[in-house]
């Protein structure tokens, strides 16, 4: 450069090294992640509990047990019930909302600012004020539907009910404002052609605007159902897995054996086992939006 200083040339060294510098936080990340989980797979080998301090590897014998065990396929039956109960529940109100809201109107923009005040709450939080809601003796739902004071939402019967119901509280809104923004990113010119044309509002939603709309409501169903499979919280706080099992998910089932229990190899069976379900099903699932997306765009015949 004349007149002025050489612009420092960068080494080749330094220019092969920069790309390992780069990866390193990375690189810790993964390790922080994959090293707790290879940690509690290898765990399921052994009989590692606080009675057993020098745990030794006992093979397939955990899975044996698991497999065996009636608890353990309740709370499967319990997890995986949860899962779609709320996960269709909070889809089809999702849905619902989002269309209402869609509608300019000047309760529809109040209504879209209060929507997001659920999960504003944390879990733990919304879960303690139902439980006091749900109360037979002084909860509020039991006076304002005029129950009396023997009708209890947290039995054996309804609590996994009501637990789905504290569920879709919270994280309807979630749904509604992904598929919202689903809605409002359509192309209008379809729409207005069918107006013209002269197509009802059931017509419409079925044949254009379900279609278009399919990959927002899966990217919602993904997120909704893998999260209601790992449900833990709202559960222990409503029930902590009672009445009996009644909603003793397989996330409660592995605190009870690993914290309670101090069962620590069993535990751990029961969360890898939960992994499982979740990788197959959340593969599974991403398969289906990526065929949604491609229909949506037209790419597939």
């Amino acid at each position: 450069m004349v007149g002025g200083h050489q612009p420092p040339t960068v080494s080749r060294a330094r220019r092969q090294f920069r790309p390992y510098l780069l990866s390193i936080p990375a690189t810790v990340v993964l390790i922080g992640i994959l090293y707790p989980f290879a940690l509690g797979v290898y765990y399921t080998f052994l009989n590692y509990s606080a009675t057993n301090p020098a745990p030794k590897f006992v093979g397939l014998q955990n899975y044996i047990y698991v497999f065996t065990d009636a608890a353990f396929w309740n709370s499967a039956r319990v997890t995986v019930t949860f899962a779609i109960a709320a996960t269709l529940l909070e889809t089809v109100l999702g849905i619902g909302i989002a269309l209402l809201l869609n509608r300019s109107s000047l309760i529809g923009k109040i209504f879209e600012k209060v929507l997001i005040l659920p999960l504003m709450i944390a879990p733990v939080i919304a879960a303690v004020m139902w439980k006091l809601m749900f109360n037979p003796q002084f909860g509020v739902l039991n006076y304002m539907f005029g129950l009396g004071s023997t009708f209890d939402f947290l039995n054996a019967d309804r609590a996994l009910w009501s637990v789905v119901l504290v569920d879709a509280w919270i994280y309807t809104p979630f749904v509604a404002i992904l598929v919202l923004a689903g809605v409002r990113s359509l192309p209008k010119e379809p729409f207005e052609a069918s107006a013209v044309d002269g197509a009802n509002w059931f017509y419409v939603f079925r044949r254009l605007m379900l279609p278009m709309m399919w990959p927002y409501i899966l990217v919602a169903v993904i997120f909704r159902f893998m999260d209601c499979l790992k449900i833990f919280d709202i559960i222990y706080v409503l029930t902590s897995g009672g009445p009996g099992d009644a909603t003793k998910s397989m996330q409660v089932g592995a605190y009870i054996q690993s914290v309670l229990n101090f069962n620590y190899s069993m535990g751990s069976t029961y969360m890898f086992l939960l992994w499982i379900i979740i990788y197959v099903v959340a593969n599974q699932l991403v398969k289906l939006l990526n065929k949604a997306q491609a229909r949506a765009a037209g790419s597939e015949g």
